[in-house]
């Protein structure tokens, strides 16, 4: 219950706090520059999305026909496609975590702290057997 209702917060704060700072980088820089750094930041995004999953594509082709698991890859791509979505919201806050989910070395050390904190939850057996 209680990852719902920090979404729920989430969901409510981010929106707030997007308008605000759209609202303000409006007073201070113009309105049309405004609107115009927000799509920048979407076209960059969606190019550099495009270029990462392709990496992203051939790494995990790659680990699959040695034989290895792809597991960085795998979350790499679900935090792909999360970077993604954000940057195609209009908004700074969002376009920051957004391209922080599609740098490679962010999302790599994204990426191998979520396979860390999920590997431990396994084996104590939080996931198997989830406290009720």
């Amino acid at each position: 219950m209680r990852s719902y209702s920090i979404l729920a917060v989430l969901f409510l704060i981010i929106p707030i706090v997007e308008i605000f700072i759209l609202i303000k980088s409006g007073e201070i820089i113009g309105i049309f520059p405004t609107i115009i750094l927000v799509i920048l930041t979407a076209v960059i995004g969606a190019a550099l999305l495009r270029q990462q999953g392709l990496s992203t594509l051939a790494r995990f082709q790659k680990n699959m026909s040695q034989g290895k698991l792809p597991a960085q890859e795998l979350v790499e791509g679900i935090l792909l496609a999360v970077g993604g979505a954000l940057l195609m919201t209009p908004g700074f806050v969002t376009d920051t975590i957004g391209f922080l989910c599609l740098l490679p070395f962010s999302r790599k050390l994204m990426a191998t702290t979520i396979i860390k904190k999920s590997a431990e939850k396994v084996k104590s057996g939080v996931i198997i057997n989830p406290p009720e």
